[in-house]
């Protein structure tokens, strides 16, 4: 089992690094009153004010069965002066159920999504951690009994060894070692059953994805040119970053643009997806997994696209720091296993074969 204050101690000095004096927003349902208190104390013992933000669970698609018009297209003006007065923030996702959007109609969600776009440019010009805590709802969806899934967490997140802040340094290490081969790379070939694609990434940057945002992490990850897909990818881990599971999604991309997409679950959430805006027919992010105490899928794209032996594409709004410049209320990602017959391929010379890197 995950210990709360442990688990405090993490995100207060590797993700958010909390310095004396800073206001720290922590978002979180009330499933997840227990970390979010730890973390309120590691606040206080660093110096620094804990603003506590805990909503009963369900209220996400209350919301959207009472707002009109004025909610979908806005943001609440004491919640965006919140978002841009906090120096950091981290939401804890700690869930009631499985898909808690998957009653709603997929063009509201995208609607909001549209709408928020203030809430959500004010809340990345600052520090921001998203985690994870252990429900049963989500150890459902893992299909794995819930002191199975929060031991599995508990490797996820490393608190299972003896440093945990030392174990998420040694993983940044790693990753450096990773982005020194990929940074001459100009194109990128994926391949697996039903995958045939082809991305140019020359000059961009890649990131180094250590446990400062996400958190557990295990990736690095850049923005690809935005016309420069072309070929067929299929995601064959299920989705569920919209509130509803998405599965067995494939895309067809030219010149970097969707030219076809279907889903065999959740069709209707991927075409409202691609609607949001002209972006969201575009890649905003190519990332590599690497945590390798994520060894199986669970429904949760924070931790699947993490999965070592795993690429994710993100359909929409990519990130400034890469390089890459394409704009989207959207960005959603979408993981492809690369464990059972996959390969990744940097100008012609093999990266990743069945899921393992190929030594240099």
């Amino acid at each position: 089992m995950i210990d709360p204050d442990a688990f405090a101690v993490l995100l207060a000095d590797w993700c958010l690094e909390v310095k004396p004096g800073q206001q720290i927003l922590i978002h979180s349902t009330t499933l997840g009153q227990e970390p979010a208190a730890a973390l309120c104390r590691a606040v206080l013992d660093r110096g620094a004010w804990p603003l506590l933000r805990l909503e009963p669970p369900g209220l996400a698609a209350d919301f959207f069965r009472h707002a009109s018009e004025f909610h979908l297209d806005g943001v609440s003006g004491i919640e965006l002066a919140e978002a841009r007065a906090a120096d950091a923030s981290v939401n804890i996702i700690a869930n009631a159920l499985t898909n808690p959007l998957a009653g709603v109609d997929p063009a509201l969600v995208t609607r909001k999504m549209r709408g928020a776009a203030a809430l959500r440019e004010a809340a990345a010009e600052r520090r921001w951690t998203l985690t994870i805590w252990p429900t049963a709802a989500q150890a459902q969806l893992a299909g794995m009994p819930e002191g199975a899934y929060a031991d599995f967490l508990e490797r996820a997140l490393m608190l299972d060894r003896p440093d945990p802040v030392a174990a998420w340094a040694a993983l940044r290490d790693r990753q450096a070692a990773i982005i020194d081969r990929l940074r001459p790379a100009r194109e990128v070939h994926i391949e697996s059953a039903g995958t045939d694609l082809r991305l140019n990434v020359a000059g961009r940057t890649w990131v180094n994805s250590d446990g400062r945002r996400n958190m557990p992490s295990g990736e690095v990850f850049t923005g690809p040119h935005e016309h420069s897909a072309n070929g067929t990818i299929r995601f064959d881990v299920p989705s569920s970053g919209r509130g509803a599971e998405v599965s067995d999604v494939e895309l067809t991309f030219k010149d970097g643009e969707v030219v076809a997409a279907r889903a065999h679950i959740g069709d209707a959430h991927l075409q409202a997806a691609l609607a949001t805006d002209a972006g969201a027919r575009r890649l905003g992010e190519l990332g590599i997994g690497t945590n390798t105490g994520i060894d199986r899928a669970t429904g949760s794209t924070l931790l699947d696209e993490k999965i070592a032996g795993t690429v994710h594409l993100a359909l929409g709004r990519s990130y400034p720091e890469t390089g890459a410049v394409n704009e989207s209320a959207l960005h959603w990602d979408l993981i492809c296993d690369l464990r059972k017959g996959g390969t990744v391929s940097i100008d012609g010379e093999p990266l990743i074969e069945d899921g393992r890197f190929v030594a240099a």
